[in-house]
C-alpha cells in the first residue's frame, strides 16, 4: 500500500476502519454490512471534502507521489505496439527520457516522455528523471523522425528539471533545451504535451511546445521548485508552502491564465489510486485533441503553435498622467 500524504490522514485511517470491520465481520461471520454502509458513505461524504479543497502545496504532494504512475505506466495503458527507440546518435543513452514508436487507434504516432523510477534503484537507473543533454538529443532525433514520416507526436512530462550536473553542462545542457525548443516550434506535425507530474523548468518546457497542453489535475508546471522559490525569495527553503500558494503552478492556475489548454481530471486522491482508469482519462484527451489537430494542414499547425506561445504573458500598457 503506497504511503499516505499528511492532508490525505483522516481518509487512510477511515478506510483502514472500514476494512477493519470487513474481515471482523468475515472471519467472526457476524452481520456489519449496516455499520460498513454508515462508514463507506462518510468516506465518499470525507474524500469529496478533502480532495476538491486541495492547496497547492497539498497537489505538489500528489505530484510528487513515489508511486505515481509514470510515463512508462501510461505508455502500457493506452498504447499499442510500442517499440523503444534508444540514443541521440553523439554521445549515449539518456534513461531519464524515455521514447519510440507505437500506436494510438489505429494511427501511428511518437511517443517521448521523461521517466523517473519508483525505486531508489531504478532512480538511479533514470537519474530521477531529470535528463542529461544527450536525452533532449535523443528527443528531437525522435521528433524529426516522426516528423518525417509524418506521426503525430505526444510527450509526457515529469521531472523536476533538467540535470545541473558539470559534465551535463559541459556536453551543452542549455544548447540541447534550447534547440529543442527552437526545432519544436516548427515541426510539421501535430504536438501534443501533457504534464503528468512534476513539470520543472527549462527541462520540462523542452517537451512543452504544443499544440496543445494538458495536466493532470495534480500536476505542477512552474519555473522552479516551490523549495528553490523560497530559498531564493526568503532564504528559507521551509517556507516551500507559501511559495507553491504564490508562484500560480497548479492547472487550475495555469489554464486560468491561459498557459494550458485543458486539465485531466484525476481519481479521488491521485492518479496513483487507480492507474487502469487515470490512463482511460488521459486517453480520451489525448483522442480529442487528436482529431482536432488532425485536420490542420503543416502550415496551419505551425501558425497555431506559433500564436498559442505569443499570447503567453500577454499585457495591456495603460498611460500614466
Amino acid at each position: 500500500m503506497s504511503k499516505s500524504l499528511d492532508f490525505e490522514e483522516p481518509v487512510v485511517k477511515l478506510r483502514e476502519k472500514i476494512g477493519e470491520l470487513k474481515e471482523i465481520a468475515k472471519s467472526a461471520e457476524v452481520d456489519m454490512s449496516s455499520e460498513i454502509e454508515t462508514l463507506e458513505t462518510r468516506l465518499k461524504q470525507l474524500e469529496a471534502k478533502i480532495y476538491s479543497n486541495m492547496e497547492p502545496w497539498d497537489r505538489v504532494q500528489v505530484a510528487r507521489h513515489a508511486q505515481r504512475p509514470t510515463t512508462s505506466d501510461y505508455i502500457e495503458e493506452i498504447f499499442s505496439d510500442f517499440i523503444e527507440l534508444h540514443g541521440d546518435r553523439s554521445f549515449g543513452d539518456d534513461e531519464a527520457i524515455i521514447g519510440g514508436i507505437a500506436s494510438f487507434e489505429g494511427q501511428p504516432i511518437t511517443i517521448i516522455g521523461h521517466q523517473r523510477g519508483k525505486s531508489t534503484k531504478e532512480n538511479i537507473r533514470r537519474n530521477f528523471g531529470m535528463p542529461h543533454p544527450e536525452g533532449y538529443r535523443k528527443a528531437l532525433r525522435l521528433m524529426k523522425q516522426a516528423e518525417k514520416f509524418n506521426r503525430p507526436i505526444i510527450c509526457f512530462i515529469d521531472t523536476k528539471g533538467a540535470y545541473p550536473g558539470k559534465a551535463a553542462e559541459e556536453r551543452g545542457q542549455s544548447e540541447a533545451i534550447a534547440r529543442n525548443l527552437f526545432e519544436m516550434a516548427g515541426l510539421k506535425v501535430p504536438v501534443i504535451s501533457v504534464v503528468i507530474g512534476e513539470g520543472g523548468s527549462g527541462g520540462a518546457l523542452a517537451l512543452g511546445v504544443a499544440n496543445k497542453i494538458y495536466m493532470l489535475e495534480n500536476s505542477t508546471y512552474s519555473v522552479i521548485s516551490p523549495e528553490g522559490a523560497a530559498s531564493i525569495l526568503w532564504k528559507d527553503a521551509s517556507l516551500a508552502k507559501q511559495a507553491a500558494e504564490a508562484m500560480k503552478i497548479t492547472a487550475f492556475d495555469l489554464k486560468e491564465m491561459g498557459i494550458i489548454d485543458g486539465i485531466v481530471n484525476e481519481v479521488a486522491g491521485g492518479a496513483h489510486r487507480d492507474v487502469q482508469a487515470q490512463a482511460l482519462e488521459l486517453k480520451n484527451c489525448i483522442s480529442e485533441a487528436l482529431s482536432q489537430l488532425n485536420s490542420l494542414s503543416e502550415a496551419e499547425l505551425i501558425d497555431d503553435r506559433y500564436e498559442k506561445f505569443r499570447k503567453i504573458g500577454e499585457f495591456i500598457e495603460e498611460e500614466v498622467n
